[in-house]
């Protein structure tokens, strides 16, 4: 069954959509980001506060202090000079990535002997407490008790050094949301419903006229494995082989990001067409900034796109 490309053999077009893509994104961002970054200032405020509770203004870095409060650890490292990215940490202590991302994510590995564990929280708190900021927290070099202001403008100043991270995170997830918000809509409006399938029914056996979301779809022919779809709907009147559409919602705040992940489509593709045929219908949906070398690169796999300025184009794939 032939299928209708809507913008992936259309180059002539590329330069006029990218800049409308980078408009819509930016006038979003305008908008959103702002009041976002003030949010998770004050959140991430409050985090740097308790922290330094927690560790008596950082007086207190030690082992009983990490095993029981080991979420503190993402502000521990941006209390250093310079602040610690995980991997900087992971190659200055000699400690696990996985130990430390658990800990980031304020638990404990569970499959470790307790005195590993200790082991490894030693060299973390070792290696913390050599490069903490003094000039930042200066009442560890006098040996006072620092009082509220001084507490408040060391707090601010984490605060800062988290939020870049913190929030870019935030704005993607709010950014994809709206995305598949905005498809949502879309789709009920054509008549369309939201519906969940069984994971353990094939995507074939979908329902016409239904859609969902983040569907883990079963893929490969010896090794199977579940990979996300953002979106999957059953056209009105399906396919002869029944497969549904399957969109994964994208979008991108520099040409950098995009240009680094692009493999991640082409795989995710080629899964799907070694598992449901060549005739497979996935496509993206763009916000932001994707450049023509990565137009290029996922028209070159055979992926093509609907601009999320153009939504109309969604009805081109057979909806």
């Amino acid at each position: 069954m032939s299928r209708q490309v809507v913008n992936a053999d259309k180059p002539h077009r590329w330069k006029k959509d990218i800049a409308a893509s980078v408009d819509y994104f930016n006038q979003w961002f305008v908008v959103f980001a702002p009041e976002t970054f003030r949010m998770t200032r004050v959140v991430t405020t409050e985090h740097v506060i308790r922290a330094l509770h927690v560790t008596d203004d950082l007086r207190r870095l030690d082992v009983t202090t990490l095993r029981s409060h080991p979420g503190i650890l993402p502000t521990l490292r941006m209390c250093t000079a310079p602040p610690l990215a995980v991997d900087r940490l992971v190659g200055l202590t000699g400690v696990s990535r996985n130990l430390i991302e658990r800990l980031e994510q304020d638990e404990l590995p569970d499959r470790i002997v307790s005195t590993d564990l200790d082991r490894a929280l030693t060299k973390i708190c070792d290696i913390l407490s050599q490069l903490l900021d003094r000039d930042i927290f200066p009442w560890l070099v006098s040996g006072t008790t620092p009082n509220d202001q001084e507490r408040d403008r060391s707090a601010t100043i984490i605060a800062d050094r988290r939020c870049s991270s913190v929030a870019n995170p935030i704005i993607r997830n709010a950014q994809e949301q709206r995305q598949l918000t905005l498809i949502g809509k879309y789709l009920e409006q054509l008549g369309y419903r939201k519906q969940p399938h069984p994971l353990e029914k094939p995507i074939t056996e979908m329902e016409a006229g239904t859609f969902t979301f983040h569907l883990k779809v079963l893929v490969g022919t010896i090794h199977k494995v579940n990979i996300p779809i953002d979106v999957v709907i059953q056209p009105v009147q399906p396919r002869q082989d029944r497969l549904p559409v399957l969109i994964e919602a994208k979008s991108a705040g520099d040409f950098t990001n995009t240009n680094k992940r692009r493999k991640e489509e082409a795989m995710k593709v080629r899964q799907l067409r070694e598992t449901f045929g060549q005739n497979v219908t996935f496509v993206l949906f763009l916000c932001g900034y994707f450049g023509s070398d990565y137009l290029g690169y996922v028209a070159a796999e055979g992926i093509d796109w609907v601009w999320e300025h153009r939504i109309d184009e969604l009805k081109h794939l057979g909806l």
